[in-house]
């Protein structure tokens, strides 16, 4: 197996500004965690931001008619990668307007059937629709419970139990 690669996944001020919709409440302590990987997978890094996409249309229609704080310019500072973060100078970025990151950019980065460490937020919804979509395309995903954070405490356990059920292809560090 090759190398893993660490994906930070959306550290972004969006998730982390408690007065943000979208605030992660423990977002936070995922910050050590993540400098610790970052630093343990020296130089094979990536990390990711949501941004709004371009074009509404399909679900994002009422997406956006619920949540219009978030329908903003993607260089809008709210998806800014928080500073903590931003001065550990990760040498990859992958922008998409998908809450699964696993795609053509980030595929572009690591390889077809890589093997991804994840960290980041929200662990029930970016988090867990990347792990998923990474493991149907055949890469070996390992979860950073302590280095991602949920919507709240309760679905951050449930999408961590609902990625566990994916083993051998996802596996939950405990």
């Amino acid at each position: 197996m090759t190398s893993p690669w660490l994906v930070v996944i959306d550290a972004q001020r969006i998730f982390a500004d408690p007065a943000s919709q979208w605030c992660a409440p423990r977002f936070a302590e995922t910050v050590e965690p993540i400098r610790e990987l970052v630093e343990e997978h020296a130089g094979r890094v990536v990390q990711t931001r949501w941004v709004p996409p371009p074009v509404k249309s399909g679900s994002w229609l009422p997406y956006f008619a619920t949540f219009p704080f978030a329908d903003r310019s993607p260089h809008d500072s709210l998806f800014d990668i928080v500073d903590d973060i931003a001065e550990l100078r990760l040498p990859h970025t992958v922008s998409e307007p998908t809450f699964g990151k696993w795609g053509k950019g980030l595929q572009a980065v690591t390889g077809s059937h890589a093997h991804l460490v994840l960290a980041g937020v929200a662990t029930d919804c970016c988090v867990l629709s990347t792990a998923l979509a990474a493991a149907d395309a055949g890469c070996f995903v390992e979860v950073v419970p302590q280095a991602c954070a949920g919507s709240s405490d309760e679905a951050h356990e449930r999408a961590l139990e609902a990625m566990r059920l994916y083993a051998p292809q996802i596996e939950v560090r405990d």
